[in-house]
């Protein structure tokens, strides 16, 4: 960790991700905020999310950011790190504070839960071009970023422009659009966000997000407005996903899980499809990753879920199509040691 003006992080890791993070209050048992009387405390960033994930899978990561130098920033640094991430680039602010949420144990991808957001004016919300370690933020691999990050503040924006300009010796840009509507103050967020996917090299976005943020309908409306990256991946929920990949078309069936939670399925399918990236494996073996590692996170109750064993999600993305598409994954299956047969339910 560092103070502005210092840096002592190493160079040379498979993927930086630079992002809010914020520490997470979740409920002891269901109910409205009003009702319940007590939370258990967690974390939740997108961007540090994949890095974590990522880092259980055996890649090095790094986070960047900047937290409170307060108790929660200490909280977040720690967790994080704990998880082997390098955190010798994040900054504290001391004059703001690190964010906080709550929120019910409702699903979030419906209208049954709630979230507070406190996390105006925090110190993530001040990352700027001049007071974040832009080398350490390139010394990666790949460079995860997101489109929350752009929606913070007009400086984070700006940081988010200079990180995705088109430069001789950049890392690969992943960019997740992660459209959020509440958190744009300034600038118009769909054009912004159009902008800077179209200069990332491997974009993920939801086929419904780019409905609601474009009025795009179906993967090739989408592939037609982003043209530019090399590789485009449009999620389709519990279908599957279909990447436009140079002038190849694939889809990818998702297996049938049974689901605890929906929280954190998309950042964990982002590190997975990134660890396959990684990896140099082929498309269609990097989108069923993205799945089991987006089936790790659905089916326990938190945002961050250990990724199955590396041996064991290899086995499962070589099934033959018709294994794959009876494939059903429910709570406890990433510690299963079975042979790929044996993970399969009625």
């Amino acid at each position: 960790m560092t103070t502005d003006g210092q840096r002592n992080a190493p160079d040379g890791v498979d993927v930086v991700a630079l992002g809010e993070s914020m520490v997470t209050f979740l409920p002891t048992r269901p109910g409205r905020l009003a009702d319940v009387p007590s939370f258990e405390r967690g974390i939740g960033g997108a961007e540090s999310n994949v890095a974590c994930v990522l880092a259980a899978a055996g890649h090095s990561t790094r986070w960047v950011s900047r937290v409170g130098a307060d108790g929660f920033g200490d909280h977040l640094v720690e967790t994080i790190g704990s998880y082997g991430v390098d955190v010798t680039a994040v900054r504290r602010d001391p004059a703001r504070p690190t964010g906080i949420y709550f929120r019910t144990a409702g699903d979030r991808a419906t209208d049954t839960h709630e979230v507070a957001y406190y996390r105006a004016g925090s110190a993530a919300s001040a990352m700027a071009v001049g007071n974040t370690d832009l080398d350490a933020v390139r010394a990666g691999r790949v460079l995860h970023l997101s489109g929350i990050t752009a929606a913070l503040s007009e400086s984070c924006l700006e940081l988010m422009r200079e990180l995705t300009a088109l430069r001789a010796g950049r890392p690969l840009v992943s960019f997740d659009v992660n459209h959020r509507p509440g958190l744009w103050q300034h600038g118009d967020g769909p054009q912004e966000l159009l902008e800077l996917a179209r200069r990332a090299d491997l974009v993920f976005v939801g086929e419904d997000e780019a409905e609601e943020v474009w009025g795009l309908h179906g993967a090739h409306a989408v592939r037609a407005a982003f043209p530019d990256p090399e590789t485009l991946v449009v999620k389709q929920g519990g279908r599957g996903a279909t990447v436009f990949a140079k002038d190849d078309v694939t889809f990818v069936p998702a297996p049938r899980v049974d689901v605890v939670a929906a929280v954190g399925a998309g950042d964990a399918f982002a590190a997975g499809f990134l660890s396959a990236t990684l990896r140099g494996l082929p498309v269609k073996a990097r989108v069923r990753h993205g799945h089991l590692t987006a089936a790790a996170a659905l089916t326990v109750p938190g945002d961050l879920a250990p990724p199955p064993a590396r041996a064991h999600a290899d086995r499962l993305a070589a099934l033959d199509d018709g294994t794959w598409e009876t494939l059903r994954l429910g709570p406890g299956w990433t510690q299963a040691e079975q042979a790929p047969e044996e993970v399969r339910t009625p």
